[in-house]
């Protein structure tokens, strides 16, 4: 077999592993599998690339894989899992710079010497890795400034912000059209330099325009845009794996939107028009700017005591969970209480934290058995025979607005119904809004109790209570 023949299968092999990757990282259970399956395939990958597609700079290629290397390496020691949905902004950026970049190389090539059909195929290629790429790369730094805290979380509504996009989206495909008539006579450079800021531009203000209640949709949105970033990749370097591998990805993550967006009772194209929530953190207020109804606060050893006389108890994270570290000391707990008897269950909202997946993620890393996780939809009818519920820093998951307020910037959201259990207790520092800016209901409830503080400090004084 030839060395074209030994990467094509190297590549069919590494494709049949990352779908092999997808399927694993689809459940709990597989999803360390599948992380290995991605990773010997992308290994696959790599070697068949280099000893049988490049020929030459190899010192060039070495440097370049040791320095990329080394920084995926130390991200992936120094980074905290509370950081997770910032680093795959900051990741979903670097995809985007190097569309960029592999377009403009692609442009400039002086060995390509294309005609005809082919040369405008080639033209409208690089033309849409570049668009994607860099709507993908200001986006995703803008989206990791929101959820780091380094941007204000609230939409930016400029005036007539919809014409903008509509101007912005009229100006590509028309230096779209300048470009590849230019390119066949030895030009396009400045249309498609003018195009890339009109996309940075874009990108910018399109993340900018969504509130911080649909963050975990714009993280999925920029993680399928990266794919498609990846295959115009492909495309322009005649990659066949690359354009495989981008379709995947691209795909995944619009099929992940699509069910954020369901989860949240969102329409993809509302998200993309922005506007919905505000930076957290708020005090909300009513119409006459009071805060109606009372909270009955409640201390660490009234919670244990409810705890020990539970027989059913469900457990909901939010971002709080993640922000204070809980994680562990809620294990621990849950581990008590199954030691005696006490039938414990997680209820996982799909939006619950900054990114799809950042509880279940938390839990696995706590070591909680994955058979006691389960979604929104399969605990939700359940809580009527529930005696305890905790909710863990989440608001917006578990606000009854979204059912009970038709006008509720929320309103039709599905959220875990936690309230209608015997007890809850919610675990929270204050009692600001949650990401959404919405003020909630449940904590002015009968039957619920709020322990104020650090949600590891006081769950720590419940497991000692315990």
């Amino acid at each position: 077999m030839n060395s074209a023949g030994i990467v094509t299968v190297s590549y069919i092999a590494a494709t049949i592993l990352f779908i092999l990757a997808l399927g694993g990282l689809s459940d709990q259970e597989t999803a360390r599998r599948g992380n290995w399956y991605g990773i010997a395939g992308m290994t696959i990958a790599l070697l068949a690339t280099i000893f049988g597609v490049v020929t030459q700079h190899y010192v060039a290629l070495l440097v370049a894989l040791l320095i990329g290397g080394s920084i995926g390496l130390i991200l992936a020691r120094r980074i905290q899992m509370t950081q997770m949905p910032e680093l795959v902004a900051s990741l979903h950026s670097l995809v985007g710079l190097a569309a960029v970049a592999v377009g403009y190389a692609s442009f400039m090539d002086p060995t390509a010497h294309l005609e005809g059909v082919e040369l405008t195929i080639h033209d409208i290629e690089t033309y849409l890795g570049v668009l994607i790429g860099a709507v993908t790369f200001s986006g995703s730094i803008i989206a990791f400034g929101k959820l780091s805290a380094r941007i204000s979380g609230k939409p930016l509504m400029l005036p007539m912000r919809h014409w903008l996009n509509l101007g912005l989206l009229i100006g590509a495909i028309w230096f779209g059209y300048e470009f590849v008539t230019q390119s066949a006579t030895g030009g396009g450079m400045n249309a498609l330099i003018i195009m890339t800021i009109i996309a940075l531009l874009f990108g910018m203000h399109m993340v900018l325009a969504i509130g911080g209640a649909d963050m975990p949709v714009v993280v999925s949105m920029l993680n399928s845009y990266s794919g498609w970033a990846a295959a115009a990749t492909g495309f322009m370097l005649n990659n066949d794996l690359l354009i495989v591998t981008g379709a995947l990805v691209g795909s995944s993550g619009a099929i992940l939107s699509y069910i954020m967006c369901r989860a949240m009772n969102r329409k993809f194209l509302n998200v993309i028009a922005g506007g919905f929530g505000t930076g957290g953190g708020t005090l909300a207020a009513d119409g006459d700017g009071d805060i109606k109804g009372e909270v009955v606060a409640i201390d660490a050893s009234e919670v244990a005591s409810l705890l020990g006389n539970a027989k059913e108890v469900i457990i909901i994270p939010g971002y709080g969970m993640a922000v204070a570290q809980a994680q562990h000391t809620v294990y621990e707990i849950t581990k008590a209480l199954r030691a005696k008897k006490i039938n414990v269950r997680f209820g996982i909202h799909p939006v619950a934290g900054r990114m799809p997946g950042h509880m279940n993620v938390l839990l696995a890393e706590a070591r909680v058995p994955y058979d006691i996780v389960f979604e929104m939809d399969e605990v939700n009818d359940d809580f009527p025979d529930v005696d305890v519920s905790i909710v863990i820093g989440a608001n917006d998951i578990v606000n009854p607005s979204a059912l009970e307020v038709p006008d509720s910037p929320i309103a039709g959201m599905p959220v875990l119904e936690c309230w209608k259990g015997k007890s809850t207790i919610v675990l929270k520092r204050s009692m600001a809004t949650g990401y959404a800016g919405v003020q909630n209901p449940l904590f002015f409830k009968e039957n619920t109790r709020m322990l104020f503080g650090d949600a590891k400090d006081s769950l720590e004084d419940v497991l000692k209570a315990l």
